[in-house]
Order: structure tokens, then C-alpha cells, then sequence
């Protein structure tokens, strides 16, 4: 039998060109895309993917609809009107930055009030306790946003270069302890400061740092011995020199810089409820 001659291949390029050249028009295009946001963050870059994912739709043959009918294929690359599509999508990330920030910051506004009007209230309480026991002379009281500052002068409780409660100063202290103890449950920061004479060499503080931390302790100690106080809600520290409410120049000055102040953080910043003179702790 005769054999049959192979028949000549058809002039042109192959038939899978046309697919091959339609995957590298895709790919190229999908890599101009990557590089034009490379800059761009993580956010915004997902909701670039999420965008394309719906707008685009895959026909067979490797041609990719764009919007309404504008094709990628058989070497056509086309993307209309994309510039204005991704500059828009931008600015509406903008604006949606813009409400979270808005948003946040009217979150913490009301926040803030909240903790304003809670401290006014605790400043009342205490206030209205201090004068029913006749410690208006000696004790201070501030509101402050989270808490309710009583300031004691160092005077009162402390000898000069000393950090040993006088004698003289117990009943006072005892007093204050006594309207302390009706908020157990509520965290008390107390805070020594100290003028700025420096401590006399060889004496038993090294400088006004130790001296004033040295005094804050002592205050903190008679409360939890003496008071029964809650240990784990109360807290020292020595502010040395660092944090003069008056002028240093003179004596009068140098007696006002002398201080101990007990610092009462109201309900929201201790974690409790109050109901009447009686508070309870949240549970987290």
C-alpha cells in the first residue's frame, strides 16, 4: 500500500499562540497592576482585590470582560476609565478613615465625661465627709478627670529630713483614714513630695527622692496596719523635687512643696459600683 504523505502545516502561527499571547497580555496587566499599588496599604489593597473580583468576569477562550463589553483578548489590552475607578475607590477609603477617626474621638470624649462626672461626684462624697469631721483646715481636696486628690501639708505629719508619722499628726491621719476606708475597693495612689533642700550627708536618706518615698510608704503602711485597708488596692511613690506646686525661694514655699497627696480613682478607673457609702467590686 502506498504510504500517505504528511500534510504541510498551515502557514502562520500556531493556534495555541493566541491563547499563550492572551495569558501574557493578562499577566503583564496584573503586574502593572501590583506595581501601581505597591505603595498602597493592606487595606486598601484588599479592597482593590475585592473590586476587580466583582467587576471582572472570565469567558472561555481567555477573554476577560471589562465593565460593560470592552474585551482583553487576541491582543487587545484595554482598561477604561480605570484611573478614575481606583482614584474614587481612594478617596471613599478616605472618607471611611475619616468616620472611624470621627467616630473614636467621640468615643473618648464621652468617655472622658463619664469619668469627669464621676470624679465630681466622688469629690462631693468625700467633701461632705471631710467636713463632718472637721478636717477642712488640714486636708486639700482637688477633682481631677480620673480621680479626686487630697493633699496633706508635710508639715502636719512629718519633721523635717523625716519620714516617721509624728505623734501630733496620728489623730488627723486616723480621721482621714477612717472616710478612706468607706471606698476599700477603689485603687489609692499616695505621693510624697519634699522641697528642694538637699538631705544633710550621712543622714538617713541618701537624697529627696528616698525621703519622699520614704514618706509616702508611711503613710501607706499606717493605713493598711492601722486602717485595715485593702493592701492590693493601695499604691506609693516619691516624687522627690520634681513636682513643686509653688516657689522654692522661700519658706512659705519650700512648706507648700512639703506634701503627701492621696489620690482616690474613681469608679470607672477602680472597677467597682458604688451604692451608697458601700462600693463592690466589677467582675471582669
Amino acid at each position: 500500500m502506498r504510504k500517505q504523505k504528511n500534510s504541510p502545516a498551515p502557514p502562520g502561527s500556531p493556534a495555541w499562540m493566541a491563547t499563550f499571547s492572551d495569558l501574557m497580555n493578562l499577566l503583564l496587566c496584573f503586574f502593572v497592576l501590583l506595581f501601581s499599588m505597591s505603595s498602597v496599604d493592606a487595606e486598601k489593597f484588599e479592597a482593590v482585590v475585592a473590586s476587580l473580583n466583582a467587576s471582572f468576569s472570565f469567558f472561555e477562550g481567555g477573554s476577560t470582560s471589562i465593565t460593560d463589553g470592552n474585551l482583553i483578548s487576541s491582543g487587545i489590552s484595554q482598561l477604561n476609565q480605570f484611573n478614575d475607578y481606583y482614584n474614587n475607590m481612594g478617596m471613599a477609603q478616605e472618607e471611611i478613615d475619616g468616620d472611624i477617626i470621627s467616630s473614636m474621638q467621640k468615643y473618648e470624649e464621652v468617655v472622658e465625661g463619664e469619668n469627669i462626672e464621676a470624679s465630681e461626684e466622688l469629690g462631693e462624697e468625700l467633701e461632705e465627709k471631710i467636713e463632718g469631721s472637721n478636717l477642712t483646715e488640714s486636708i486639700q481636696l482637688e477633682v481631677e478627670a480620673y480621680y479626686v486628690q487630697l493633699t496633706l501639708n508635710g508639715k502636719l505629719l512629718f519633721d523635717p529630713g523625716k519620714a516617721v508619722i509624728k505623734e501630733s499628726s496620728k489623730e488627723t491621719l486616723s480621721k482621714l483614714g477612717d472616710i478612706l476606708k468607706y471606698y476599700d475597693q477603689y485603687m489609692i495612689e499616695i505621693v510624697g513630695h519634699t522641697d528642694t533642700v538637699p538631705q544633710s550627708a550621712g543622714g538617713k536618706y541618701e537624697d529627696n527622692w528616698e525621703l519622699s518615698s520614704g514618706r509616702a510608704y508611711a503613710v501607706l503602711k499606717y493605713l493598711k496596719n492601722e486602717k485595715g485597708m485593702n493592701e492590693d488596692k493601695l499604691e506609693c511613690s516619691g516624687r522627690g523635687e520634681t513636682e513643686p506646686i509653688a516657689t522654692n525661694d522661700t519658706a512659705e514655699g519650700r512648706e507648700l512643696n512639703r506634701r503627701v497627696e492621696i489620690r482616690i480613682y474613681n469608679k470607672y478607673v477602680s472597677g467597682v459600683e458604688q451604692i451608697g457609702d458601700k462600693t463592690e467590686e466589677v467582675e471582669e
